[in-house]
C-alpha cells in the first residue's frame, strides 16, 4: 500500500469485518514480520490478522541511503496510522507489538485512539536506558571470555567479524530464542536484517545487547498512564527484556495484566506456542469481538 512516496508491504489472514483486526507490529527496529507469522493462526478464531513489514525492511520500500534524521519513531507511528486507515480498520482493531514493536504500540496507544480495543505488549522494555542496564547484567553472566570477546570487537568497531557473531550467538541462544535449531521463521527474519541492516544499525546498533543507535535514550514510560485500552503484557523467564525493563508497563498502565512464560526467553510464541495461543485467545475473547 502507498505510504507517502513509499510503500508498506502487508498481508491479511482471514476475512475483514468478522471481528476487530489483530495488527501485528514486529520488532527491530529493522526486522520483518516473518518470525511472527504464526500469529496468523488466530484468524481461526474469527478475526482478521494483519502482518506488515515496517518501512526499510522486508517487502516494504528499502532506503539504504537515508541517514539517522530520516529513521525516527514518528516515521513508524505515521506508517502504522496509514496502515490502519488504508485498510479501513482504524475504528476496530487490536495491536500486538513485540519487542521494539511493543514500545511503538504503547506510544500509539498513549494517544488514546478511539478504535483501539486492546493492546498486547510482548517482550518489550519500557525504555532503552532500562534495557541497556539489563544488558550489562545479562552479559556479566555469560560464560567466561564471551563478554570480553564482545567488548573487544565493540571497542575496535569490528562487530561484523565471525568471532563477534559467534560470541553474539551465545547470548542469543540464552535470551532471544531457546529452541534448537532456531525455527525457520526466526532465521528468515535475521536474514532480512542482514540483507539490509540500515534501520537496525542506525536506530539500535550492531546487536541486541549493544544499543548505541538513536533509540539508546528513548522511553515510553511517560505515556503509559494515558493508555486506556485493556492491556496484556507478555515476557519470558529468560527474556532479554528482564522484569526490571517490563515492570513499568505493569505498574503504570491502568487496565493491565502480566503473563510470564517460564520456559521462554524473548520469543514465547516460538518457545511455548501452545500456552502462547491459549493466553492470546483468552485475552482476545475477554475483550470481545
Amino acid at each position: 500500500m502507498p505510504f507517502g512516496e513509499y510503500e508498506t508491504w502487508y498481508r491479511v489472514t482471514g476475512e475483514p469485518g468478522t471481528g476487530p483486526a489483530l495488527v501485528v507490529v514486529h520488532g527491530g527496529p529493522g526486522s520483518s514480520h516473518d518470525y511472527l507469522l504464526g500469529l496468523a493462526r488466530l484468524a481461526d478464531r474469527g478475526r482478521p490478522v494483519v502482518h506488515y513489514d515496517q518501512i526499510g525492511n522486508g517487502g516494504s520500500t528499502h532506503l539504504p541511503d537515508r541517514g539517522a534524521d530520516f529513521w525516527t519513531v514518528r516515521l513508524f507511528l505515521d506508517e502504522l496510522d496509514n496502515l490502519l486507515t488504508r485498510l479501513g480498520i482504524a475504528d476496530d482493531y487490536v495491536l500486538f507489538g513485540q519487542s521494539w514493536g511493543g514500545m511503538l504500540s504503547a506510544a500509539h496507544a498513549a494517544t488514546r485512539p478511539e478504535g483501539l480495543r486492546g493492546l498486547v505488549i510482548a517482550n518489550s522494555p519500557a525504555s532503552y536506558p532500562r534495557w541497556r542496564e539489563a544488558m550489562k547484567e545479562l552479559r556479566d553472566r555469560l560464560p567466561d571470555g564471551v563478554d570480553a570477546t564482545l567488548r573487544r570487537h565493540e571497542e575496535a568497531g569490528t562487530t561484523e567479524s565471525d568471532e563477534y557473531l559467534e560470541a553474539m550467538t551465545v547470548f542469543y541462544d540464552r535470551h532471544l530464542c531457546r529452541v534448537r535449531p532456531w525455527p525457520r521463521e526466526l532465521t528468515a527474519t535475521f536474514m532480512e536484517i542482514q540483507n539490509d541492516p540500515t534501520v537496525y544499525g542506525v536506530m539500535n546498533g550492531p546487536s541486541e545487547f549493544h544499543v548505541v543507535g538513536t533509540l539508546r535514550d528513548w522511553s515510553v514510560e511517560d505515556g503509559l498512564a494515558r493508555i486506556a485500552a485493556p492491556t496484556l503484557v507478555l515476557s519470558g523467564r529468560h527474556d532479554e527484556a528482564t522484569p526490571a525493563t517490563v515492570r513499568p508497563f505493569a505498574d503504570l498502565i491502568p487496565d493491565v495484566r502480566w503473563e510470564l512464560f517460564e520456559e521462554s526467553s524473548h520469543s514465547p510464541h516460538l518457545e511455548e506456542p501452545d500456552r502462547f495461543l491459549r493466553v492470546m485467545t483468552g485475552f482476545l475473547d475477554e475483550i470481545g469481538g
